[in-house]
């Protein structure tokens, strides 16, 4: 199956399919920040993992910055756009499907975070089993072809943004890319697995070499995560 980029949709033509098509809770579950403090409505959940848990592939340094920082800040920035306009009560994955802008950026990449811890693993299996497996072998031929494809476009995405493994609404699954903040759940996608490669994400370990942070990703990837969202 060809690679294809998502692009983003405007408002008012979002998907209004159920809120947890991704079986996460995202950043409005009732979990407090990395600093134990409330930031609003929405919070900082806490990581699935120590922050030393990934090394080597990943250094507690990254985390400190990725989720410590740049996550954090996404959340922080959302709670302050939306206080007093319509969005103030909306669940995160509502605010994703109707707005637009600087909201919709600091929700999205709110949510695209959470998914993407999720997605890695201190005890990540190698591949994927069962009904995913199938499924991969029936877009892409085998596991090793669908390995290469979703590297060459992660590697190859211009600029910053993420690559995900998603399942159409036919049930098959396909790789595609979506540029900044934009994320499947703003369309008819269901995301299963997804790589950060937005360049903050492996600055810190592997400094413009993307390819390397690729490598590195596969030893992380979280295929019980993907296997429970392709099932849900």
């Amino acid at each position: 199956m060809a690679t294809r980029t998502q692009k983003p949709q405007v408002a008012g033509k979002r998907d209004s399919s159920p809120l947890d098509q991704s079986g996460l809770q995202g950043t409005q579950a009732p979990a407090q920040s990395d600093s134990g403090e409330a930031q609003g409505r929405h919070q900082l959940p806490p990581l699935p993992y120590p922050k030393a848990a990934l090394e080597p592939h990943m250094s507690a340094e990254t985390l400190e910055y990725h989720y410590g920082k740049h996550h954090k800040t996404y959340v922080e920035k959302l709670n302050k756009l939306i206080a007093g306009t319509r969005y103030a009560d909306m669940e995160l994955e509502e605010i994703i499907r109707t707005a637009q802008g600087p909201i919709f950026n600091n929700a999205a990449q709110a949510w695209n975070h959470t998914f993407f811890w999720n997605c890695l693993s201190p005890d990540a299996a190698g591949k994927p089993e069962g009904q995913l497996a199938r499924a991969i072998d029936a877009s892409f031929g085998s596991f090793a072809a669908f390995q290469d494809k979703f590297t060459s476009s992660a590697v190859e995405l211009f600029g910053s943004g993420w690559t995900w493994l998603v399942k159409d609404r036919d049930g098959k699954v396909a790789i595609v890319t979506t540029s900044n903040a934009d994320t499947p759940i703003a369309g008819d996608n269901k995301p299963l697995l997804t790589c950060d490669v937005w360049e903050h994400a492996y600055y810190i370990d592997y400094r413009n070499a993307r390819p390397d942070f690729l490598k590195a990703y596969w030893k992380l990837a979280n295929w019980g995560f993907a296997n429970g969202n392709f099932q849900g």
